[in-house]
């Protein structure tokens, strides 16, 4: 294994985890620790933006580029991971459940439309 994938790896496992027992603190109301939650869940997140950032530095590449194509595919990746967890919030009330399935299919199919979109089709 490289270094550079052992560091990512690392920091990436810590912060996901900072960000799902954050959430997790935040949205069980049984828990009575939502402000603790979100500080869990905001250091999940930088700890993941630190991860992207100390990969990029580790690999030579610089630390951020910007252009349109980055941008809107960042932006559609927000939209579709947006409407898959409103599609999994409504599959939890009663009468919302397929509604809120099927949304949240929507979401993921947008999710995988992702890859074809950054990579390319090989042929």
């Amino acid at each position: 294994m490289k270094k550079k994938d052992f560091v990512t790896m690392l920091i990436g496992t810590i912060s996901g985890f900072f960000f799902a027992i954050g959430m997790c603190m935040a949205l069980l109301p049984e828990w009575h620790a939502r402000t603790p939650g979100i500080v869990f869940g905001v250091m999940g997140m930088v700890g993941s933006l630190v991860a992207f950032l100390i990969r990029r530095k580790m690999e030579g590449k610089p630390l951020w580029t910007w252009n349109t194509r980055i941008v809107l595919i960042s932006l559609f990746g927000l939209l579709g991971a947006t409407i898959f967890g409103i599609g999994m919030v409504m599959s939890m009330v009663w009468n919302m459940i397929i509604f809120g399935i099927i949304i949240g299919f929507v979401g993921i199919v947008m999710l995988v439309t992702l890859f074809p979109m950054i990579k390319g089709f090989e042929e």
